[in-house]
């Protein structure tokens, strides 16, 4: 039995191992995997991405899903006794909430697997993700250049955790005050996309719009950076907050199929877990 809980928690190999998983489904392996065994989801109802592709490639596996509100996990009694009854009957526990705390309290009491499928400061499976996406049209992604423009949140402090499984050469941009630690900062994009090959955004709040002036993604940005650059917003993106409309009709922008392998990489996440 295996968690995924951080990316820094694997080896790379282990990564790698969850990219060969993920190509074996492509190849038809692993159909009816998890016949008979049913997955606990605990999700807010905001969730749409990350939920459809958990459901559905649960369903594809032959699995079951119960779905929870995220907050089912709140109440007044104790994590230990919840995972207690749940051992049971779960075979696996994905896990969406924002407190990173309560997911590894989760993992440590429970004895089947745990995903974490996103919290306040980190979002694994998208990385993961991402990532072998980019390895299906990259010469060799571990050798990019990856800006993130953004602030310090989960995004952002995921693919920190990527670089530092794999290597990645990975910087930021941002407004000043949103700075992640142990990365490059700029805070002109004009600067930043210098030698880059990768940029990848994530949303901004309202209040933070104004402090981000200088590191909107535009047409003009991407024709600086080196050559066959692209460019992966995290979803949801906002046209006109941290990208521009144009940017986003152009040939830079990786289209929506990038993410179809969200998918599959979640099945093999469960496969890994399981195995």
């Amino acid at each position: 039995m295996k968690d995924l809980i951080r990316l820094t928690d694997l080896q790379a190999g282990e990564i790698y191992d969850i990219f060969r998983i993920a190509d074996d489904i492509g190849a038809g392996k692993y159909k009816d995997f998890l016949r008979g065994k049913t997955a606990v989801l605990f999700f807010p109802a905001s969730s749409i991405r990350t939920r459809i592709t958990f459901e559905k490639g649960i369903y594809l596996l032959g699995g079951q899903t119960i779905l929870f509100p995220g907050d089912a996990l709140e109440k007044k009694e104790e994590l230990r006794d919840v995972c207690g009854y749940l051992d049971n009957w779960a075979d696996i526990a994905i896990l969406r909430h924002r407190d990173m705390e309560l997911i590894e309290k989760f993992a440590g009491y429970s004895r089947v697997p745990v995903v974490n499928a996103m919290t306040d400061i980190n979002h694994p499976c998208e990385i993961l993700a991402d990532m072998y996406t980019l390895s299906k049209i990259r010469e060799d992604f571990t050798r990019d250049n990856y800006l993130f423009i953004g602030r310090a949140g989960n995004i952002g402090l995921a693919w920190k955790e990527a670089s530092q499984v794999l290597g990645l050469s990975l910087s930021q941009c941002c407004g000043a005050g949103y700075e992640m630690d142990g990365v490059e900062v700029y805070h002109d994009i004009k600067t930043a996309v210098r030698g880059k090959d990768i940029l990848c955004t994530d949303s901004l709040p309202a209040g933070a719009l104004h402090d981000f002036r200088e590191c909107q993604v535009t047409t003009e940005v991407m024709k600086m950076a080196n050559e066959n650059a692209v460019l992966n917003p995290c979803p949801p993106f906002y046209r006109g907050e941290e990208v521009t409309e144009e940017v986003m009709e152009s040939e830079y922008f990786v289209g929506y199929e990038f993410k179809r392998n969200l998918l599959t990489v979640q099945q093999a996440v469960m496969i890994w877990c399981l195995t």
